[in-house]
């Protein structure tokens, strides 16, 4: 790509588009947000005025990330930021980059917490804090409890809180249950690890660079699942429901855990694209 100052929006996005085809199938439209990012803009600018000649420095920046995006750095950690559920989120290279698969996980909490009444819930390894501080949002009488084992990824998810408004969001930093003390909740749920370390799905694409901590599970992927379902049993009030994310080629293995520990209407459910993604089960102690 050219360094000239006399490049247009149009110029820069053709030369972009050409040199990220080779290694994203979304080059056009991560040439466009980068170059947005640069710009500080939104989309339809773009479109309004391809004409436009950006700075020097606006230019030099945008060259910068795009090279990063064709050596494969994910986009949203270029911008540092990702759109979940209509709100914009800080990410980082410590965090996950929010899915819309992630978005079943908030559609089904929101059907099972009432809007005019107080509720208990825990979204263990929080990450980002993008289904802590979504279902807080969403739902300002809960009182929400959010936990991860990383320090960094807790200082990214109270920095959303913070510029999100979530006041009723608290954050502990726990794997899993071990260092959380409160117990009665109404709903636990979680987007755990769940990826066998062997999986090809490592090498290829925006998980490359993800943290492995938040994908990677001993025992083909379900050791994390299997600890969470035991665990929540004594933080379950009767008649909560637990809630995780899982593979798409899971469902089997995980509804076996639920009703090993003893869950009951166990069901799981699909995401846009079909596949089996999120399994619930209703804690009721015999």
């Amino acid at each position: 790509m050219s360094k000239s100052n006399d490049q247009s929006l149009l110029s820069l996005l053709i030369a972009a588009n050409e040199q990220l085809s080779r290694t994203s199938e979304t080059a056009m439209l991560d040439a466009e947000v980068l170059l947005c990012h640069c710009l500080n803009k939104n989309r339809s600018f773009l479109r309004a005025w391809p004409e436009h000649q950006p700075s020097e420095e606006q230019i030099a920046q945008f060259q910068i990330l795009v090279e990063q995006r064709a050596q494969g750095t994910p986009v949203a950690y270029l911008t540092g930021q990702r759109e979940f559920w209509s709100r914009n989120f800080k990410v980082s290279p410590d965090v996950l980059i929010p899915r819309p698969d992630t978005e079943l996980l908030i559609e089904l909490s929101l059907s099972l917490l009432p809007t005019d009444q107080p509720c208990k819930i825990i979204d263990l390894g929080t990450g980002s804090g993008i289904i802590a501080i979504t279902l807080a949002a969403e739902r300002p009488l809960t009182q929400v409890f959010a936990s991860d084992l990383s320090s960094a990824a807790l200082d990214v998810a109270r920095y959303n809180a913070q510029q999100l408004k979530a006041g009723n969001v608290r954050f502990a930093q726990s794997h899993w249950f071990d260092n959380i003390e409160e117990t009665g909740f109404d709903l636990v749920l979680s987007n755990p690890p769940y990826i066998a370390d062997n999986d090809p799905h490592l090498t290829i694409g925006d998980v490359r660079f993800e943290p492995d901590s938040a994908l990677i599970s001993p025992d083909n992927g379900l050791q994390d699942i299997r600890q969470l379902a035991e665990q929540a049993r004594t933080h379950l009030k009767d008649q909560g429901q637990l809630l995780i994310e899982h593979g798409y080629n899971q469902q089997t293995e995980v509804q076996a855990i639920f009703h090993e520990c003893g869950y009951r209407q166990i069901n799981t459910h699909a995401d846009l694209s079909g596949n089996p993604r999120v399994t619930s089960g209703i804690w009721k102690p015999l």
